[in-house]
């Protein structure tokens, strides 16, 4: 199984670039090999799922293998070194860029081969020298963001020395750096869509030791920071020299010069914030004494209690007690015996009916009428004032028509 990594210098990517290639083995298990790498700078570690032996004799396998790569003793890798593997049947790659606290500090990355059809597993410590690169520093850092290329095609030696040339052709240093590499996902951006082949984006950091050039400080004018506010392609003059090989987003362009960096060294006052240095935390000794929270929770619970059974008492206290309160029981006691009144005389109407209501004499003979009902009618649903209609001893009275033609 691939379980040995040794490594090997490929042709010159740049002057100060280091790339170091890895070849992982089938050889016996529990091989450690070292590198050496600087910080501040790019480094790189492929780890090559072929086996030497494979490649001389022209067969080469097919089997999907994965790594798993973590800092030995823990369960992932150090902030600044990042892994990718696209697919099991691809190479996989370590890259980063040393900090300053890592320098003279071996770095014992485990490194784990899995093949997922014949299940078998094998390891590997890459030991990781730190060495300082603070003999060449490179004050002025510009980081460029191309929008047409993925980390794993940006780390190939042919690609990121066509990019450091034409940065060169450009700047004009004397030495021109690679510094870091950061994919386009870990700054929080999109996967993008399988469309037109559409790529991730990468970062790449690059450092010299001369000024910006003028054409890297058009981005900074004002026209251009408009063009790049209204989401607008900014006029570069230099663009042309990139846009070849790579579309470079030119608004997230980031220019720093530490030359103007000045640090200043701020004495520490205690008070405003900021603790005193008391070393190591010591916590509290097992034998505190046990605090009671009987009278607590007694308080907690007694002081809502009285205050709503208080509340309850006047409350009670106003709709019982009160005189408003009465007056108005007993104005609704009589509403409602007025009520059963009303509707009792209504199911016993056995009374005459009312004289207003019938007619004294004819109004046209002038006789007596009797009366329209007789004593056994059900009046219940008599209404009050009897409605026109014809009723017997009641004489027509004729209208007057209008002369004039009588039409059919």
């Amino acid at each position: 199984m691939m379980d040995t990594v040794s490594a090997m210098s490929p042709a010159a990517l740049s002057s100060s670039t280091l790339l170091l290639t890895a070849i992982l083995l089938s050889c016996a298990d529990g091989k450690t090999e070292s590198v050496y790498w600087k910080n501040k700078q790019l480094n790189l570690h492929v780890i090559s799922r072929l086996n030497p032996a494979e490649k001389k004799n022209g067969e080469l396998s097919n089997d999907p293998i994965t790594f798993n790569t973590n800092l030995m003793g823990y369960p992932d890798r150090p902030g600044w070194l990042r892994y990718i593997q696209r697919t099991p049947y691809s190479d996989g790659v370590l890259y980063g860029s040393p900090t300053f606290e890592s320098v003279g500090k071996p770095t014992v990355i485990e490194i784990t081969a899995y093949n997922r059809r014949t299940f078998e597993t094998a390891r590997h410590n890459l030991i990781l020298n730190i060495m300082s690169a603070e003999d060449f520093p490179l004050p002025y850092q510009a980081e460029f963001f191309i929008k047409n290329m993925n980390v794993e095609e940006m780390l190939a030696s042919e690609i990121l020395g066509d990019f450091l040339g034409a940065v060169k052709n450009v700047w004009q240093p004397e030495r021109l750096n690679a510094i870091n590499i950061t994919s386009a996902l870990d700054r929080g951006g999109r996967v993008p869509l399988p469309i037109n082949d559409m790529k991730e984006g990468v970062y790449v950091m690059v450092g010299a030791d001369v000024p910006f050039s003028s054409c890297l400080k058009e981005v900074e004018n004002p026209q251009n920071q408009l063009r790049c506010s209204q989401e607008m392609e900014p006029a570069i003059s230099c663009d042309k020299k990139f846009r070849a090989q790579f579309n470079i987003d030119w608004c997230k362009i980031s220019l720093v010069d530490k030359t103007k960096q000045v640090l200043f060294a701020q004495e520490v006052v205690h008070g405003e914030g900021i603790l005193p240095d008391a070393g190591e935390y010591r916590p509290p000794s097992e034998a505190l004494k046990s605090r009671d929270y009987y009278a607590d929770f007694l308080i907690t619970l007694a002081v809502p209690s009285a205050v709503a059974i208080v509340l309850f008492a006047i409350l009670g206290y106003i709709m019982c007690c009160r005189r408003e309160g009465i007056i108005q029981l007993v104005h609704h006691s009589a509403i409602q015996k007025s009520t059963k009144e009303l509707r009792d005389m209504s199911n016993n109407r056995e009374i005459a009916w009312p004289l207003s209501t019938l007619p004294v004499f004819h109004p046209v003979t002038g006789e007596m009428v009797p009366p329209l009902h007789t004593d056994n009618y059900d009046n219940t649903n008599m209404p009050l004032m009897q409605t026109q209609q014809t009723m017997p001893h009641q004489t027509q009275i004729p209208q007057q028509q209008n002369a004039g033609k009588w039409y059919p």
